[in-house]
């Protein structure tokens, strides 16, 4: 039986593909119909001020501003820092971030970006002697091209590690020597925070800019934060405009995504969730479990013979989704409409899955 998309009660708890199919509880609803509002457009809009003073202050820059997506703030932090009148940026990132692999044709669309995707550490930070010799190797003389080093944290695709402030600290630190900006695309910074029990702030300290989800595993219906120096905000705000992501009565979306600012101690519940589904999984025959050297939400697996796209769209077959990757293995991420028994539930399909596979094909042992 096919996995039915309009029973939303059962489709949540037992839709891995992500962290976005969170949806906003009766709290968030309630922020939303007594948000007060005003006009964005004209900075007059209490809720979502007070949304980017209290974001600021969560991340430890002097301002925030609240943008539609992360994917715009990522494409904001790219524009900002390459300054009014530059040349083509340039973006050193790891090959396996989101925006090398999902966010690079907007990077080079709209910001006129060169990408240089670097090879990564298993923790999912940039490789630190690949980043040297990218940046040693920037052309001399001419008009200086701006450059921008990103990192991401969490990786998602190192299994959703949290990269601890010193270790991005090392990448900044290179970057800066050579005199680029450095981005952290925070889309999941707060799951790294919980994960580090540390304050979101210092893991955004090392970096120049910062983008941070409030629509991911905090819940929120939508939104993001840009956090940076007073001068590069008001940089991107006037960015922002351009590019079409100012809204109206924002307070409508500000109101619930300060509820979510409020939730950051709540991800610890999807961490041990994931636990359980990492170590359920390990139990399961055939099924490779991969291991971050800290772990948040995010879980990895493959089963050798069998592709990603076929592992997830036979395991939908069980009432179970999740989301296919380009390296062969599929992606599940925990959130607040998971438990333990979404957890078991989903390595008992596995298991079933990865039983009738081996029965379908005599002569191949999972």
């Amino acid at each position: 039986m096919a996995y039915d998309v309009g029973d939303q009660d059962t489709a949540a708890g037992l839709d891995f593909r992500s962290d976005t199919r969170t949806m906003p509880d009766a709290e968030m609803r309630a922020a939303m119909a007594e948000a007060r509002v005003g006009d964005d457009v004209y900075g007059d809009d209490p809720t979502s001020s007070a949304l980017e003073q209290e974001g600021a202050l969560l991340l430890g820059t002097e301002a925030a501003l609240f943008v539609p997506t992360s994917t715009m703030a990522n494409l904001l932090a790219v524009l900002a820092a390459s300054g009014p009148d530059s040349a083509r940026p340039r973006v050193i990132t790891g090959a396996h971030s989101h925006m090398a692999f999902l966010e690079d044709a907007g990077l080079r669309q709209f910001a006129g970006a060169d990408l240089l995707p670097l090879a990564q550490q298993p923790d999912g930070l940039p490789d630190i002697s690949r980043l040297t010799e990218a940046l040693t190797a920037l052309p001399s003389g001419g008009p200086r091209q701006p450059t921008v080093v990103c990192v991401e944290n969490t990786s998602m695709m190192h299994g959703g590690s949290a990269l601890e402030a010193s270790a991005v600290g090392e990448v900044a630190d290179q970057a800066r020597r050579h005199g680029a900006h450095v981005h952290l695309d925070g889309a999941r910074l707060a799951n790294a925070a919980v994960a580090l029990d540390v304050p979101p702030a210092e893991l955004a300290r090392p970096a120049d800019s910062v983008t941070f989800s409030v629509s991911k595993g905090l819940g929120a219906p939508a939104g993001a934060l840009l956090g940076g120096s007073s001068t590069f905000v008001a940089r991107a705000r006037e960015l922002r405009e351009r590019l079409g992501g100012t809204l109206h009565q924002a307070g409508v979306l500000a109101a619930p995504a300060l509820v979510a600012l409020r939730r950051l101690p709540e991800l610890a519940a999807d961490h041990t969730t994931a636990a359980l589904l990492a170590d359920q999984l390990a139990d399961v025959p055939g099924a490779e479990v991969s291991w971050p050297p800290h772990p948040t939400n995010i879980v990895m697996v493959r089963c050798s013979g069998l592709p990603a796209a076929q592992f997830a769209e036979r395991l939908a077959d069980r009432g179970v989704r999740v989301l296919p990757l380009p390296d062969g293995r599929v992606r599940f991420v925990v959130h607040r409409a998971h438990d333990a028994d979404s957890a078991r539930s989903a390595a008992r399909a596995v298991a079933a899955m990865i039983g009738s596979t081996a029965v379908a094909q005599p002569g191949r042992h999972p």
